[in-house]
């Protein structure tokens, strides 16, 4: 199999890395495919690929939330080229939104928190009313490595972020504050349809963001039944087979899905648990390519 990795980073980035030497080790071909260097074509009334070429079977989307309308076309001609894509454009689309991500959760019945999109600051009072007042949590609609995200301590101070945002347009997302203490946040990667891992992951003193890429602080999990199902409903509500499901387990014990990324680094889960999932991600796409392709 030929697996291609859609992604702006190099070889040293460690889930590229990982799944490289996942792939060489199980007998597969991968390479990078970088977004900005292939582009999808039409040429003489066909569908082509200009630039570097993308002769592979899978691609795995590894762009994470800030993947935009091109880098979407370019999964999208690929599977009306035949090619596998693991995770499907349209899954891809619906997660790199914070919001839409959200709203189809809740359709679902997944339990998320008070969230609005706003695109103005003058929305501050209102919508921070809406998610039960201040302190709220103000976040890009797509980001990553909890970039950019902000507690906004009054409607004020909320308004003031809201105006520094250069393009209000996409929106911005005002969340419900679930504060640190007595919370515990989890980070659990599913692999086609089961909880393949799941870490504890600790906010800084002071902080309230528990991103391992801000802390570098990941402890092994064994999460409750419940919350592994959870997670799963989660992921496939979105159409998705492989993601990280971040969850907050509040005071009252009580499960929240904050956000699911469809593209997760899994350095500090391998770290935390001694668990491959580069390689076990590689043994899925193995799986799904023959499904696929009826092998």
């Amino acid at each position: 199999m030929n697996i291609g990795i859609v992604t702006v980073n190099d070889r040293d980035y460690h889930p590229n890395r990982r799944l490289l030497e996942a792939s060489a080790v199980r007998g597969h071909r991968a390479s990078l495919v970088h977004p900005y260097r292939s582009w999808p074509a039409v040429v003489d009334g066909r569908l082509r690929f200009a630039g570097r070429p993308v002769d592979v079977d899978l691609l795995l989307p590894r762009q994470g939330a800030e993947i935009g309308d091109s880098s979407l076309s370019l999964l999208e001609q690929a599977v009306q080229a035949g090619v596998a894509v693991v995770n499907g454009p349209a899954a891809v689309r619906l997660a790199a939104s914070k919001y839409r991500t959200c709203r189809t959760l809740a359709q679902a019945g997944i339990p998320v928190p008070d969230t609005v999109l706003v695109n103005s600051p003058d929305a501050a009072t209102e919508a921070g009313a809406a998610v039960g007042g201040f302190p709220a949590v103000v976040k890009p609609v797509s980001g990553r490595h909890g970039e950019g995200v902000f507690l906004a301590g009054d409607a004020g101070s909320c308004s003031r972020y809201l105006e520094s945002v250069r393009d209000l347009k996409p929106g911005v997302v005002l969340q419900r504050f679930i504060a640190p203490v007595g919370r515990k946040d989890l980070r659990i990667f599913v692999l086609g349809g089961e909880a393949a891992g799941a870490a504890v992951m600790r906010p800084r003193k002071g902080d309230f963001r528990s991103n391992f890429h801000l802390t570098g602080r990941a402890e092994a999990a064994m999460p409750e039944e419940k919350i592994g199902r959870l997670a799963v409903s989660a992921v496939r509500a979105l159409g998705l087979q492989i993601a990280g499901v971040d969850m907050v387990i509040d005071d009252r014990g009580r499960p929240w899905v904050m956000e699911v990324n469809y593209s997760p680094g899994f350095e500090g889960l391998e770290a935390a648990t001694g668990l491959d999932i580069a390689g076990a991600m590689v043994d899925y796409l193995e799986r799904f390519w023959g499904l696929h392709t009826g092998r």
